[in-house]
């Protein structure tokens, strides 16, 4: 195999879309509202962050690509159409039961990886080289 490998981050996004909707949740995404590629309605996001409804029922044309997720949906009634990368999601849970998976920023920045309460926990740390086993022969 040849070359850098995709990031799995959409597969996953699809994966748990599919999931939390056959088991009767509201899949739900946390975007990074500061992205500069986000189409989203403005004065939604809190501390920089916009969590949105991406189920069925709450959207329309709802696509989730390899590079975004487009939909569109009402905000205070009106009709806006949504453009979101998807390095710009930074989780995907289910409402009812908050279910789901957090995402590091970058696919291939792993530096900081945020546990299930949202707090960033170091890189674990490479195990350190042990020297080879010592074999005794006992007579």
């Amino acid at each position: 195999m040849s070359g850098l490998l995709t990031s799995k981050r959409p597969y996953l996004l699809r994966a748990l879309h599919e999931w939390l909707t056959d088991n009767n949740e509201t899949p739900l995404i946390v975007v990074d509202a500061e992205h500069p590629d986000v189409i989203a309605p403005g004065g939604y996001a809190d501390k920089g962050k916009l969590v949105l409804n991406i189920s069925y029922a709450a959207t329309s044309a709802l696509h989730i690509g390899s590079e975004t997720i487009t939909f569109s949906a009402r905000f205070n009634g009106r009709p806006m159409n949504m453009h979101i990368p998807v390095d710009a999601v930074m989780a995907a849970y289910g409402r009812e039961s908050g279910e789901g998976m957090v995402f590091a920023i970058a696919d291939d920045d792993l530096s900081s990886v945020p546990d299930s309460a949202g707090q960033s926990r170091p890189k674990p740390a490479a195990p350190a080289k042990s020297s080879p086993p010592n074999l005794t022969v006992i007579k």
